[in-house]
């Protein structure tokens, strides 16, 4: 692959090419600009400092609704912790085949990698995720000591659930026993040792984070507060996201 880590912060497989091509502009998103997941930022924190210090740490599954920070809070712990040997390595969901020869390029390396994962959910009939578990849990051989799975998903247990796989759960001896189907959904999230929930901000949530977009405003934060519920109601979301959007579509009409 012939990356120079001591050079290159982060990289994304290419799958045409079969390589991993350095990322030149990393998206700068600091910790302190995410407002409204203090929980799940400390404890994201408190596990990636974890393993640069070469201690025990856990994969780590960021699930919950869209536009809430999820991806924003790992390219912010990237940035935060770069200087400290920390790296990131971009894995789509469709290269998952390809995780394992990613993995024996990197596991002698001094830096400690995070794969990183986005959108990581699979529909009934991919099996693409069976793969993971050489690298959650190892094969004969074990597990690198220097990479973490940090993925992001909007669903929990990552596969569809559907009222048909549970039919076949049963009770044994006052304890229920669930259907293979269902053990095989809940197996794969359960090999994520960390899980942090995002859930959509409130109406003052959402308002600080949309101020935080605009610091040096001088004109009414009512004019402006009353533009951005109408942006959010227009979107039927009161996310991060959304309020990067509407800071994207009110200062250009604010021009």
């Amino acid at each position: 692959m012939n990356i120079d880590w001591k050079q290159v912060n982060a990289a994304i497989w290419r799958q045409q090419t079969g390589t991993l091509r350095p990322v030149k502009a990393i998206d700068p998103i600091t910790l302190d600009a995410l407002i409204g997941i203090d929980r799940q930022k400390a404890e994201l924190i408190k596990n990636t400092e974890r393993f640069i210090a070469h201690k025990p740490a856990n994969n780590a599954l960021l699930w919950g609704a869209r536009g809430t920070g999820k991806s924003s809070l790992i390219k912010a712990i990237l940035n935060a912790y770069k200087s400290d040997g920390l790296r990131l390595i971009e894995v789509f969901k469709s290269d998952l085949y390809n995780l394992p020869y990613i993995v024996d390029e990197i596991r002698e390396l001094p830096q400690r990698f995070i794969i990183y994962c986005d959108d990581f959910s699979f529909d009934a009939n991919e099996n693409s995720y069976m793969v993971l578990k050489t690298v959650l849990e190892g094969s004969i051989e074990q597990p690198p000591e220097n990479v973490l799975l940090y993925a992001t998903s909007n669903r929990r247990h990552l596969l569809p659930e559907y009222m048909k796989d549970n039919l076949d759960a049963k009770l044994v001896d006052g304890e229920l026993h669930y259907s293979d189907a269902v053990e095989e959904k809940i197996s794969l999230s359960d090999r994520f040792g960390l899980w942090l929930s995002f859930y959509q901000a409130n109406m003052e949530s959402y308002l600080d984070i949309v101020d935080s977009y605009f610091p040096d405003y001088r004109g009414d934060k009512n004019v402006l507060h009353e533009a951005a519920k109408m942006f959010a109601m227009s979107r039927a979301s009161k996310s991060g996201r959304t309020a990067k959007q509407f800071y994207n579509y009110y200062s250009e009409a604010d021009e």
